[in-house]
């Protein structure tokens, strides 16, 4: 691959001149993370929030616009420090109030909880709920870096594979960086409730059912020439699970 563009070139992309400091490996309680509802679904450690950001590559960016509130799904991609997703919705917004703050969630769908009672039905699920003032990432080299990590998440090798950004490219892209230091985690899973109650005489079936997700086998685009292949970093996940 030829460019002329200086990000195209080599495998290390520089960060921020200033790296932040790690963050604390217990979430900390604040108003907007605090826990009120279903308390023993909720985790404060930090490598189960990485976890659920890990397992997805599409989040839910809510945002007021023009005084409206949004819900804006987007792809996104993570270091041990900051979540990185494209914003356009969200730098209009940030543009005319640059400290409105956001809430970013990822939720993954592990089953349905099916009880004896459908009061005790429920949802085995994932979930995390990032709050914050982001920012938009106007450093070129930040930039990169943010884009790459993103396209890496979504799909492992696909940044060595693909042409990178052109410089006109990389200006039209609006990144978004959000900070990983307030958010709440939940996690909910195991069978229905009712297994003791009066409705266990009732002789209905209880239990879970389970939900998964995996890759199908890759689709060409119908104008690729005859003879190219899926690289393997991509056939390589037919078959196997997301999440």
């Amino acid at each position: 691959m030829t460019s002329h563009h200086p990000e195209q070139h080599g495998d290390a992309l520089p960060g921020p001149s200033a790296p932040p400091p790690a963050l604390p490996a217990t979430l900390p309680v604040t108003d907007r993370t605090r826990h009120r509802r279903l308390r023993e679904q909720g985790s404060l450690d930090r490598a189960d929030l990485e976890a659920v950001l890990d397992a997805g590559f599409v989040c839910h960016l809510g945002v007021v616009v023009d005084g409206h509130p949004m819900v804006v799904p987007t792809v996104y991609g993570r270091d041990d420090t900051h979540l990185y997703l494209h914003g356009s919705v969200a730098g209009r917004s940030l543009a005319a109030d640059p400290g409105a703050p956001v809430c970013v969630t990822v939720t993954h769908i592990d089953g349905l909880v099916l009880a004896r009672s459908v009061f005790e039905h429920g949802v085995s699920y994932r979930s995390a709920m990032i709050h914050g003032v982001p920012r938009v990432v106007t450093d070129p080299e930040e930039k990169l870096r943010g884009l790459r990590l993103l396209t890496e998440h979504a799909t492992p090798g696909q940044w060595d594979y693909a042409r990178r950004p052109s410089r006109k490219e990389l200006a039209a892209t609006t990144l978004l960086a959000l900070s990983l230091a307030e958010a709440s985690v939940k996690i909910a899973a195991g069978p229905p409730d009712d297994g003791a109650g009066p409705d266990a005489a009732r002789g209905t079936w209880a239990g879970n059912l389970p939900l998964t997700a995996t890759w199908g086998t890759p689709v060409p685009d119908p104008l690729l020439p005859p003879g190219i292949e899926p690289p393997r970093h991509i056939a390589e996940r037919s078959g196997t699970r997301l999440g």
